[in-house]
């Protein structure tokens, strides 16, 4: 059975959602509202609540939601009810800082592959990881099962590593290169540029 067609804009605020939770539940809250949420977050209360019901009813009117319930029906929704393997592609300043964050295990994600094709860095221990050669990527990713991925690597090398993870069987890119990417339809890219955010901070700055 098909999913139900839901917005993009309404998926892109769930994880939002559950970060707000998980920090209530690490706090020990056992109960919160949409007017809790709105509080915290900043989206309207009425809006939270018609996002919640797009994927069913989660509370119930006068006595809110429950927190863990909550939390574990969107992790549920959006997949992460597991950890998925990532691979980086790009072991420079942008991949080594991916490399060593810890902040994805806990929210579904860990890095288990990086690559690069500069000689220097192949072979060399980026965090946790041995710098791999993109020449051998798209096997060793095949072989590994991986589905997502994340490209840190120069503009004018993006596309030609987004063709690769293709081949590799990639179903979904973390774009980190300030460049827009082709595609196949049952790929999907989410792009991450911090000049760009900049740029769109600097409107309301006098």
């Amino acid at each position: 059975m098909a999913k139900k067609a839901i917005p993009d804009i309404i998926i892109g605020r769930l994880p939002i959602y559950l970060r707000a939770l998980e920090r209530m539940q690490q706090a020990g809250q056992k109960i919160t509202s949409s007017k809790d949420l709105s509080a915290r977050l900043g989206f309207s209360a009425a809006q939270i609540r018609k996002d919640l019901s797009q994927f069913g009813e989660f509370g119930k009117q006068g006595t809110g939601y429950h927190v863990e319930y909550l939390s574990k029906q969107l992790r549920a929704i959006l997949n992460i009810n597991k950890v998925w393997d990532v691979a980086i592609v790009g072991a420079g300043d942008v991949g080594s800082a991916l490399a060593h964050y810890k902040g994805f295990v806990n929210r579904g994600f860990q890095a288990t592959l990086i690559f690069d094709n500069d000689p220097a860095k192949i072979g060399k221990k980026v965090g946790n990881l041995i710098v791999q050669d993109t020449a051998e990527m798209v096997q060793t990713i095949r072989e590994a099962g991986v589905k997502i991925a994340m490209i840190a690597v120069p503009a004018d090398h993006a596309q030609e590593v987004a063709d690769q993870l293709v081949e590799a069987g990639v179903k979904a890119i973390l774009n980190y290169a300030p460049v827009q990417l082709s595609v196949p339809e049952d790929v999907h890219v989410e792009y991450i540029d911090p000049a760009t955010r900049l740029q769109k901070m600097t409107y309301y700055l006098e």
